[in-house]
């Protein structure tokens, strides 16, 4: 029997505001009691936040990311030839983050805290990843209030 893996991405600032921190937590309880594994990339902020409620996660690092990420990246980066190799692997890593290690999964959804809602710095660049590969967008920097 195929037990089918249900993932989504958290993530976002790393300014992400103390009560969105503990809403991203209380909600990745909520996600794993649904059944959902948590992926994320460990930066301080959102990422931790998601993963102190969760045991079920995949954490992916900048030296994860293999060429196929890299390509991903590079399409979605309004500049690429500007970043630096670490830069690159930190935006790459989000192909992984929203697609799995074999980047052929893509998660459901993306919870993820930017201010304003804008599509602003790393999150922006799995934000503008999400709608090509139909991964829905939930940006708590846009809602007027967290409903716990």
């Amino acid at each position: 029997m195929t037990i089918e893996m249900k993932y989504y991405s958290g993530i976002g600032s790393r300014d992400t505001p103390p009560e969105v921190l503990e809403y991203m937590t209380q909600r990745a309880r909520l996600f794993e009691d649904q059944g959902y594994t948590l992926r994320s990339g460990g930066a301080k902020g959102a990422d931790r936040a998601f993963a102190r409620g969760t045991q079920r996660r995949r954490i992916y690092r900048p030296d994860y990311v293999n060429q196929a990420a890299m390509d991903i990246a590079e399409k979605y980066h309004p500049n690429w030839k500007a970043c630096s190799d670490y830069a690159r692997r930190l935006h790459a890593r989000n192909a992984f983050i929203l697609l799995g290690r074999k980047l052929d999964t893509p998660s459901e959804f993306c919870m993820c805290w930017t201010p304003g809602g804008k599509v602003v710095g790393g999150t922006g660049q799995a934000l503008r990843m999400c709608p090509d590969y139909g991964i829905e967008i939930i940006n708590l920097g846009a809602a007027r209030e967290l409903t716990y």
